[in-house]
């Protein structure tokens, strides 16, 4: 029995000592590319680059902002400001301690980030999970945005739960042993299959791995904090999607026909039937990561849309200069 124990402790001693030696590589790898944001005592990880209208990048659930920087960060940059944003717990940002920071919370997150950036009249852009963030910050906040992309979003409840590492992660101290001894080398034997499926009809792109750093979601923190997002997102869009008609912004909803995680059908198909000013555009023979398949063509829809508000969005000032003219 001793022998038993004491072996099992070298075990995971071992597990863990990997682990950490694991995680040191890939912050080496995979080092901080943006600024920090100070806000309410956390440090906030984003990159930004270009000039002109704003639009706002935020990733989506077991990745961070590099995933949007090896996709459509660049091309929209030409032409538009640009920022892109590690969300609490991912990538480079801290997490708050505590209850769940909800997609409500992490929008008033992103947007105290914004304004401490003097960004004005911001495009959101959310992949898969962030679809959340940015119709949780568009109830919220509506003043304070122009209108949302969501590729891929999330919108709705779903039935059958989450995978079981998610759900493990929950457990009194056997979800943090987990996460500081098996996450990292099981998820790095399961990586390259997991990317596969988001990608899935499609080809994943030469060196994905290398250039959104992806492994930085195996960091214990992250692993946590990643877990924790999923495995409580549907029980909060149970509340959240019933406010959809409350939504008055322009709202361009993107998908692949072929994506079997965020499935339009339960996502983009019900969410165009409430928010009225919402359209959706349909990619054929495409799975979840639209934006890396098909990156120019993502851009160009998001700086056809981003080009169509800011038009809108003159005329109304105008009218409304005209009116008080002729008030006067």
């Amino acid at each position: 029995m001793k022998n038993w124990l004491f072996g099992t402790f070298i075990a995971f001693a071992a597990l863990a000592l990997f682990t950490n030696i694991g995680a040191n590589n890939t912050e080496l790898n995979f080092p901080p590319i943006g600024n920090f944001a100070e806000i309410a005592g956390l440090r906030v990880h984003y990159h930004e680059a270009g000039s002109g209208p704003a639009i706002v990048l935020i990733h989506g659930a077991s990745t961070n902002l590099r995933d949007f920087y090896a996709s459509i960060f660049q091309p929209l940059s030409k032409k538009h400001r640009v920022i892109a944003i590690d969300r609490p717990g991912h990538g480079y940002s801290d997490r708050p301690s505590g209850d769940w920071p909800n997609p409500a919370e992490q929008a008033q997150l992103i947007r105290d980030v914004l304004r401490k950036l003097d960004v004005e009249d911001p495009l959101l852009v959310g992949h898969s999970w962030s679809g959340s963030v940015v119709l949780a910050y568009l109830l919220t906040y509506p003043q304070d945005a122009i209108g949302g992309v969501l590729l891929a979003g999330g919108s709705h409840p779903w039935e059958g739960g989450v995978a079981w590492y998610n759900d493990l992660a929950a457990l009194p101290i056997v979800g943090e042993l987990f996460a500081w001894t098996l996450a990292y080398p099981f998820g790095l034997l399961e990586l390259d299959t997991a990317v596969r499926q988001v990608f899935f009809p499609n080809a994943v792109p030469k060196d994905y791995t290398e250039q959104t750093g992806v492994r930085l979601s195996l960091w214990p923190k992250a692993f946590l904090a990643n877990a924790e997002d999923v495995r409580l997102l549907s029980d909060f869009l149970k509340v959240q999607s019933r406010r959809y008609a409350d939504i008055k912004h322009p709202l361009l909803l993107m998908t692949g026909d072929a994506d079997d995680i965020v499935p339009a059908w339960n996502h983009a198909d019900r969410l165009i039937q409430q928010a009225a000013n919402a359209e959706i555009v349909v990619l054929e023979n495409t799975g979840h990561a639209l934006h890396h398949t098909h990156p120019t063509r993502i851009a160009g829809f998001i700086e056809g849309f981003s080009g169509r508000l800011r038009v809108v969005a003159r005329h109304e000032s105008d009218s409304l200069g005209g009116q008080t003219a002729r008030l006067q």
